[in-house]
């Protein structure tokens, strides 16, 4: 497939949508991008920035307009103030060879399948939860993840963005002595 051929998609303030076309089935085919409902593909608005910035994902609003790169950020950080720490993450995992798909379900951000696995092959290995380097959590917080991630037979990943908007991510598992 041509690199320069993009899926033609339009924001919504709560997902990015998709014809269930040539282009966006070969993206989701190959990398899981995406869900499948009908004749739509649904991307997160995480996954459509994505998509958008590899330039695999031409996205318009609702008007017929094309949507660039900060006006994408723009529209979604008005529905979500954390999108921009959520992204950064999701951009790591994904850059570095990681299927990654929402967890809302689950009670957190995102769940992470470890490489070369797709989601239906096997579970996912994480729970991935993005943070800001000034939030705080406390430990209250942190046990509440981590039952989520137990509970779900997952092991916890934090994400940690720092002013540089860098990702260093911290795993955490239960331990019996």
């Amino acid at each position: 497939m041509a690199r320069d051929v993009k899926a033609k998609a339009t924001f919504t303030p709560e997902r990015i949508i998709a014809d269930k076309g040539k282009v966006s089935l070969e993206i989701y085919d190959k990398s899981r991008y995406g869900e499948i409902v009908g004749d739509k593909i649904y991307y997160s608005l995480v996954e459509g920035l994505y998509l958008l910035e590899k330039k695999r994902l031409a996205v318009k609003d609702i008007d017929g307009k094309s949507i660039k790169f900060d006006n994408y950020v723009k529209k979604a950080r008005r529905k979500d103030k954390d999108f921009l720490t959520k992204y950064y993450v999701f951009k790591e995992m994904r850059d570095r060879g990681y299927i990654v798909k929402t967890a809302l379900k689950f009670g957190a951000e995102f769940r992470v399948y470890d490489r070369g696995i797709k989601p239906g092959e096997d579970h996912a290995k994480w729970i991935l939860y993005p943070v800001s380097e000034g939030d705080v959590l406390t430990w209250y917080n942190f046990s509440a993840k981590n039952r989520v991630a137990h509970s779900t037979r997952k092991k916890l990943l934090i994400g940690v963005v720092d002013e540089e908007c860098s990702v260093t991510f911290y795993e955490a598992t239960w331990l019996k002595p």
